[in-house]
């Protein structure tokens, strides 16, 4: 079984590469080692797990299957190993978080460079991306999301709320004047974000009713940075989260319009697969970031501009 598990970890190993060659690089394996351990895993199966292709190894439907199998297997023997060295006794370990780009920085990252001083021996890996990582398939243990959660196997714990804004520069406000309703955005160029929204409608809160309102996406982004930079340029309207803009307005670079037709706020919270027996390292973050991101989300003017 050790040999096989060792096989399992190799084969990962070159999937996650993309090829036999990059695979033993990352190793430090003899190439021909790394080739032989796959094959032995694909006689033992009795079935191939790859299709060699001119641009490198693609899975067939049975390999797909079986890497999912052996990720699942490797990581419930990394952790039988860690409950067994005590990491379920004291917080101790490797501890992967993601967060958005700009949320990370502003607000994540100052609470885990504390936290980091406090437990001396957890180390922290930090993704920050505006992608929907998968947190079981990516191997992160938690993140901070935010906006309304989907129903799924992850729990969460909420730590504040987040605005959802209409910006623009002062030049282009001037030139083609302010929105006074969102029907008027129909008059307007838009810069969308599309990782956060439609890039051919905005949807807003109107008395007890949600309306939606038609827009031109003259600009569509793939990051809010993009979309807040492109707004200061004086292109259009972006609609953003009001953290990712807090200092450009109270600078004066950009101001708000349609602010008594926004959306309710959205949630932020702290999600984590739900896996039973939770490490000592995971529960010790919780505890720790929930309440400090609670008191940075809560202080006059950190979230809402």
């Amino acid at each position: 079984m050790p040999d096989r598990l060792e096989a399992m970890s190799v084969l990962l190993s070159v999937v996650d590469a993309g090829s036999l060659s990059a695979a033993s690089r990352n190793l430090g394996l003899p190439l021909a080692t790394v080739s032989r351990k796959v094959s032995e895993l694909e006689s033992h199966l009795g079935t191939r797990l790859f299709q060699r292709a001119g641009r490198g190894l693609i899975l067939t439907e049975t390999g797909e299957a079986y890497v999912a199998s052996c990720r699942r297997i490797l990581e419930d023997v990394a952790e039988a190993e860690r409950t067994a060295a005590g990491e379920f006794k004291a917080p101790k370990g490797s501890l992967t978080i993601t967060a958005p780009v700009v949320f990370g920085r502003l607000h994540v990252l100052p609470v885990i460079t504390e936290f980091l001083k406090t437990y001396p021996e957890i180390d922290v890996r930090l993704i920050q991306s505006d992608r929907l990582i998968d947190l079981p398939e990516e191997h992160v243990d938690l993140a901070v999301r935010i906006g309304k959660l989907p129903d799924s196997s992850l729990v969460f714990r909420s730590v504040g709320e987040v605005r959802q804004v209409i910006c623009g520069s002062p030049a282009y406000l001037e030139e083609r004047g302010a929105p006074a309703s969102p029907d008027d955005l129909r008059l307007h160029d838009c810069i969308t974000f599309e990782n956060l929204m439609s890039v051919k409608s905005w949807t807003f809160r109107m008395g007890q009713s949600e309306i939606s309102a038609p827009i031109r996406s003259r600009l569509v982004v793939d990051t809010a940075e993009a979309a807040i930079d492109a707004a200061v340029g004086g292109l259009g309207l972006a609609r953003v989260l009001s953290y990712q803009v807090r200092t450009l307005i109270s600078e004066g670079r950009l101001r708000t319009v349609l602010d008594d037709a926004e959306q309710d706020p959205w949630p932020i919270s702290l999600v984590y697969p739900s896996r039973g027996l939770m490490a000592l390292k995971v529960r010790a973050f919780l505890d720790f970031a929930a309440s400090r991101l609670k008191d940075r989300l809560g202080r006059p003017g950190t979230v809402a501009p």
